[in-house]
Order: structure tokens, then C-alpha cells, then sequence
């Protein structure tokens, strides 16, 4: 909002960050992997995965997380812990120790945070930079240093004019590297390309671009973006559009981030096979929840509960909290409520005996704060 003649200026709103000359993408290497490293030197050139509580024979857990070495026999995040044991027996199998990992990050951060740059924060290990330097890699170089010698980790940087290019960039440099893709270059570089390999493109809206005849970014950028919009919506369609083209903001926002919501969410060892059981450890979750809830201080307007049940079918269903609350009742009550919401023919309701129509094997509960935008 324009102030009016003679009010205090201090009273405006805060401008919006201006756009930067040059986008810097810092994505660590094998974050991870590379914290337990550090902590255990002689671990070093070993194949390491972290997942779960580390025990690979314990049903239900996957990697989330494995050093190069590992990977390189086929180890990636989101395989079964299982099978990663039987792709690398010789590997170090850790437990996920989430403390260690905030730990680090803050410690990069803090280290990106002495650059004269714009640092925003997208996770554990990737962050934005702004700058308008006139070498910009240089300053990716001195990124790259800095972080070595703060923390002793590795990271690769992406340079771009602006945040996709930068981000996509990074694809080309890690591990460890610097690469650059700009506005001249995109349609060479990226043109070709399957558009999975677009940031924001997973692979349901790649299998539904490919039912249109557009399988590659080239495609993607020549594509009807009127088309698009009636397949995907007003605001995706052409935004996919606009993504093949390589467009997005150059901003650059150094706010500190807040958290949108707070989750958790258990894979069972064993199925839960009674409405009993489902009950008892959805309490426990919204327990958990509400906990963190106190903790953060903001009010939940939204409580969603997620179900998997077998063989793998996920359903996720969420209520209304009015009004907002923090009171750990109402958000159990939300979480049962949605619970019930669920699908009775294919999900995990119940028969007209009560028994369930489907093993669970996860739950989740996510609380969705009052001033998320």
C-alpha cells in the first residue's frame, strides 16, 4: 500500500527484495552422508548409508541419504534399506540423526551469511545468493572456500541470472564444481532434455505432459500455454510453459524462513490391522504434533492426516480448525476427523464389522499454521 501524503514513511510496508544481476545455487555434496563423515574421519572413501535407526535388516526403513561410494553401486535415497544392504554389504549402515544435521547446516549458513550476499535459505543444504558482483565466479570460488574451510564440507554452486537457471546449474556442477546456465544458453543446453529434469516437474506431471505429445523442455517451451492450462489449471499451465522457457525470478529473499506447518509420521515394523491400533498410534502422532506446535507458538487452521496401507496406496484427507487453536484436543479431534474422511471403499476405513478393509503400514498427522502464506 502507497502511504498517503504525510504518513510516516517507517509505516509503509517493506519493499520487495529487488531483483539480482546474478543467482547463486549452493547445494552441498552428500549432505548427509558428509556430516557422519566428518564426525567418523574414518569413514572417508567408504560406502556409507544413513537411514532410519540404521539397522538395514529392519523391515519398513529407507535410505535417506549415501556417500558416492555407495552410489555408485546403486544406492539412492528412498531404496529400501534392504535392499541397499544386499547392493552393499560392505557398506556402513548409520542411523538418521536429524540434531547433527540442523547442527551443520546452521554452521554453512552461518558461513555463507560473512559473503557480501542475499543468503536464502531452501533447506539443510541448498541456499540462494544474491549478488550484483561483475564475477560471479569468483565469488562462487570463494563460496566453495569458505564453506570448506568453515565446515570442512564440500558443496557444488550453480550460477544463473536467475534462481531456475541457477538451481539447474548446479545439476551440471556437482559434485564439488561451478557451472553457469544462463538465458543464452538454456535453449542448447537444456532444450533436448527430458522435462523431469525441470525443477518443479516430478514425474506424474511429466506422464501427463507426455500424454500431450511433450516429452522434452524444447517441447515444453513451444508448447500451447492455453493447452497446458486446461490440462493443469490457470496458474500451472502456463507456468510450465514459462519453466520450459527457462523464466523464473531473480529474487533473491534473505527473510529467515519460517515453517509453513509442523508433521510427523510413523512407518509400523508390522501392519496396523485393527481400528484400535490405527486410533492409538494417531494419538500418539497428534501428540507429537501438538508438541511442536507449543514449541513453534502459532495457531493451526488446517489439520490433514495421511495414510498408506497396502500394498502401497496413499490417501491424505485434511479438516478445518475453526477457530485457530493450539489446544492439543481440538487437534486430535481434527486428526480423528479426518481420519473418517477417508475413503471407505479403498482406503483404510472400515467394514461394517469394524475391521479394516486395509493394513496400515504409515500415518502421518500435519498442522497447518494460521499465518503460513
Amino acid at each position: 500500500m502507497v502511504p498517503a501524503a504525510g504518513d510516516d514513511a517507517a509505516t509503509a510496508a517493506p519493499a520487495p527484495p529487488a531483483p539480482s544481476r546474478w543467482v547463486l545455487h549452493v547445494d552441498l555434496d552428500q549432505f548427509v552422508a558428509a556430516v557422519e563423515v566428518r564426525r567418523r574421519p574414518e569413514l572417508a572413501g567408504r560406502p556409507v548409508v544413513v537411514g532410519g535407526d540404521g539397522d538395514p535388516r529392519r523391515p519398513r526403513q529407507v535410505v535417506a541419504t549415501a556417500t558416492y561410494e555407495a552410489r555408485a553401486l546403486g544406492v539412492r535415497s528412498g531404496v529400501p534399506m534392504s535392499r541397499a544392504l544386499r547392493l552393499c554389504p560392505e557398506a556402513v549402515f548409520l542411523p538418521h540423526d536429524a540434531p547433527a544435521y540442523d547442527a551443520a547446516s546452521a554452521e554453512v549458513m552461518a558461513a555463507l551469511g560473512t559473503l557480501p550476499v542475499a543468503v536464502e535459505v531452501l533447506g539443510w543444504d541448498e541456499a540462494f545468493l544474491g549478488t550484483d558482483t561483475d564475477d560471479p565466479r569468483g565469488l562462487a570460488e570463494q563460496v566453495r572456500r569458505t564453506v570448506r574451510e568453515a565446515t570442512t564440507l564440500s558443496c557444488a554452486v550453480g550460477i544463473g541470472d536467475n534462481r531456475l537457471r541457477a538451481k539447474t546449474a548446479t545439476g551440471f556442477a556437482k559434485p564439488g564444481g561451478i557451472a553457469t546456465l544462463t538465458e543464452r544458453d538454456w535453449a542448447a543446453v537444456m532444450g533436448p532434455r527430458p522435462v523431469r529434469e525441470l525443477w518443479g516437474v516430478g514425474p506424474r506431471t511429466a506422464s501427463r505432459l507426455a500424454e500431450l505429445g511433450v516429452s522434452t523442455v524444447e517441447e515444453l517451451a513451444a508448447a500451447d500455454h492455453e493447452v497446458l492450462a486446461r490440462r493443469f489449471g490457470p496458474a500451472t499451465g502456463p507456468w510450465l510453459v514459462l519453466t520450459g522457457r527457462g523464466r523464473s525470478s531473480a529474487v533473491v529473499d534473505p527473510a529467515p524462513w519460517v515453517p509453513r506447518s509442523a508433521s510427523r509420521e510413523t512407518t509400523f515394523a508390522s501392519d496396523l490391522t485393527t481400528p484400535l491400533e490405527v486410533r492409538a498410534a494417531l494419538g500418539r502422532l497428534a501428540d507429537d504434533v501438538a508438541a511442536d506446535v507449543a514449541a513453534d507458538g502459532r495457531a493451526v487452521v488446517r489439520v490433514a492426516v495421511k495414510v498408506r496401507v497396502r500394498p502401497f496406496l496413499t490417501r491424505t484427507r485434511s479438516v478445518a480448525v475453526r477457530p485457530a487453536t493450539t489446544d492439543p484436543t481440538a487437534l486430535l479431534a481434527a486428526a480423528l476427523e479426518a481420519l473418517s474422511r477417508l475413503d471407505t471403499g479403498s482406503d483404510a476405513g472400515t467394514d461394517a464389522e469394524g475391521g479394516l478393509l486395509r493394513p496400515v503400514r504409515l500415518l502421518g498427522v500435519r498442522a497447518d499454521f494460521a499465518d503460513a502464506s
